[in-house]
């Protein structure tokens, strides 16, 4: 089970792979940029098929892939007649949506995975159904039972238990009317809340009720907000996490050569979060529901944060060359204003040496972190 949730892994990350780089080929023909390959992987060709002016196929190593889109620089060669669709001749606008639109893909196919994980799947959450009564509480007093399910307070039938819990705990001791389903049949109960002491030595409005916990899905409509704002938060995560990765290496060089406890929180490979889907697919402590639901929710998760580090300001990601085309564009604006000509697109490969440095930063991590999670690999403990 493990070596299949692991594969599964490679499957989705190659699939993502794909999708932003059809987002980079989609956006280019639309400009009517010349693309001459969309490749899967890297190396030796294993098989491809010509389709128009574009070559399809698949490398042997797995490693990403790519989408050659021609004139990237001045210098490439273009065929006689079409040098007019170099991809450096286009405005800056157009060379800003096709850098752009593979991590807008990430996002989109994020989102997507999360709306079928709260529409679809269900994730885990405290349910409004009863799993057991405290003695000499409120909720014992007015006759609650175990497997009563709490539809409405106060004629409130918010099905977000949480939203619920609320309207108890500021109750200040008044009566709330309950309204619940036991055994098919739907019954009122009158309660008052009391002020309880709770164990981390603070006191609150409680009912006296324990929920079960379990898998919920939550309604269509209500899922595409609750996916967006779920987009938003791991989106936000991933921008603090890249604030602080520069922090994180130092503690992540102790951690793989120095026999320090990985941290799970720090940084992970992708050879360290395949090894974690393989540990969620295979555990028995999770549901099988509960399974495809921790899958999904790493493959959007890795989907929203490689869309933003994409869009990172450096070379040689796409987030630096959306930077030059930036660049390109303010310089064009100070020159019209001064009344002068547009000046010459800036050459990318003026800036190799930066793009060199760190491509060496880079791939320095990417074995760095290669070794920590084969050597010392991160646990979920499931």
């Amino acid at each position: 089970m493990q070596l299949l949730g692991i594969f599964a892994f490679i499957i989705a990350l190659l699939f993502s792979v794909m999708v932003h780089e059809f987002g980079h080929y989609l956006t280019a023909r639309k400009f009517g940029m010349r693309v001459s390959e969309f490749f899967l992987g890297f190396g030796t060709r294993i098989w491809s098929r010509q389709r128009g002016e574009t070559e399809f196929g698949i490398k042997a190593i797995p490693a990403g892939g790519y989408c050659r889109i021609e004139g990237m620089t001045p210098d490439d060669p273009m065929p006689e007649g079409e040098e007019g669709r170099a991809f450096y001749r286009a405005t800056s606008g157009k060379k800003l949506i096709v850098l752009g639109a593979g991590s807008f893909l990430h996002f989109l196919l994020g989102y997507l995975l999360l709306f079928v994980l709260l529409a679809g799947v269900g994730v885990n959450q405290v349910l409004p159904v009863i799993d057991s009564v405290s003695p000499n509480s409120a909720a014992a007093a007015a006759g609650f039972q175990k497997g009563d399910e709490i539809i409405a307070i106060n004629g409130d039938r918010n099905t977000d238990w949480q939203d619920q819990l609320s309207k108890i705990r500021n109750s200040k001791g008044s009566e709330l009317t309950f309204l619940i389903k036991r055994a098919g049949t739907e019954l009122e109960i009158v309660a008052a809340p009391r002020m309880t002491d709770i164990e981390d030595g603070t006191s609150r409005y409680v009912l006296g009720i324990i929920n079960q916990f379990g898998t919920k899905r939550i309604g269509p409509v209500t899922a595409v907000t609750s996916a967006a704002q779920l987009t938003w938060r791991f989106t936000s995560a991933s921008a603090k996490s890249l604030v602080q990765l520069p922090t994180k290496i130092p503690s992540l060089w102790g951690q793989t050569f120095g026999g320090e406890k990985r941290d799970a929180n720090g940084l992970v490979g992708v050879v360290g979060v395949a090894r974690v889907s393989g540990q969620a697919a295979s555990s028995g402590a999770l549901t099988p529901s509960e399974r495809l639901g921790t899958f999904i929710l790493i493959v959007a998760s890795l989907n929203i944060f490689v869309g933003l580090f994409n869009l990172l300001p450096i070379l040689p990601l796409d987030g630096g060359h959306m930077a030059v085309a930036i660049a390109d564009q303010i310089r064009a604006l100070f020159a019209r204003l001064r009344g002068k000509a547009r000046p010459a697109a800036i050459d990318v490969k003026v800036l190799t040496p930066i793009t060199a440095v760190v491509f060496v930063i880079l791939a320095a991590l990417t074995v760095l972190l290669l070794i920590a999670d084969i050597f010392n690999p991160i646990s979920l403990n499931l």
